[in-house]
């Protein structure tokens, strides 16, 4: 029981409540709305899950922030408002579906140097424009030996908040949780300089458990291939 029965996100628990009381409303007119009333609130019960993961240790090391799919791996400048310079960097963009956990974790332990909430539209988070145009939360750490790196919550289409946990000149470790997205969304993480990613377009990423990148490592950046 303990695998399925994972820990519920507190943000859930309004919008649970809010679902299950819609369901009620549903089902005193018909069985069929009641149904689909249940079935929504079930989702979302599913949606606001909070499973712990086992996250590897070993220094330099950085991990995926998020659940999802790798939509786009580039070179691009860290969001302006965290003062980091326009030089490019990699970086490495996760999708989220609906069905994915969306709460978020810290890719690299250090110290949060710098934190910024820009309100935006809310373009679908698939498309490139949105990590410029979309609502976001932008976080720069910065490490022991004065690297830094910076990681992004995007809203999605249907996304409509950002939680962010963190505060500024907080000391967090790799892997634990830093926030969520509600309801689809996506996460940018741009790399220190001179790192190269070591996950590939199309990888599906485990947040807290996946590696996206070494610091210590020489090799160029890897590609991917479907194997069917």
């Amino acid at each position: 029981m303990k695998t399925p029965l994972v820990p519920i996100h507190r943000a859930g628990w309004p919008f649970i409540a809010l679902f299950a009381a819609a369901a009620i409303v549903m089902a005193a007119f018909s069985e069929l709305l009641g149904f689909a009333g249940t079935v929504l609130t079930v989702w979302c019960v599913y949606f606001f899950r909070n499973p712990d993961r086992v996250t590897p240790e070993r220094d330099g090391l950085i991990i995926s922030p998020a659940d999802g799919i790798v939509q786009m791996i580039d070179q691009a400048a860290p969001p302006k408002e965290l003062g980091m310079g326009e030089g490019l960097r990699s970086r490495v963009a996760v999708f989220m579906n609906v069905f994915d956990v969306h709460v978020n974790r810290v890719p690299l332990g250090g110290t949060i140097t710098a934190l910024h909430y820009r309100p935006g539209k809310f373009l679908n988070a698939s498309l490139d424009k949105t990590s410029e145009f979309n609502e976001r939360q932008s976080l720069r750490l910065t490490m022991a030996d004065g690297r830094d790196m910076a990681f992004v919550q995007i809203a999605g289409l249907i996304a409509r908040r950002i939680l962010c946990d963190v505060t500024e000149g907080q000391t967090v470790k790799t892997g634990e949780r830093f926030g969520m997205i509600c309801f689809g969304s996506r996460v940018d993480i741009y790399l220190p300089e001179g790192v190269e990613p070591l996950v590939a377009v199309g990888q599906r990423s485990v947040a807290g458990e996946t590696v996206f990148a070494d610091i210590r490592a020489q090799e160029p950046a890897r590609t991917g291939r479907v194997r069917p």
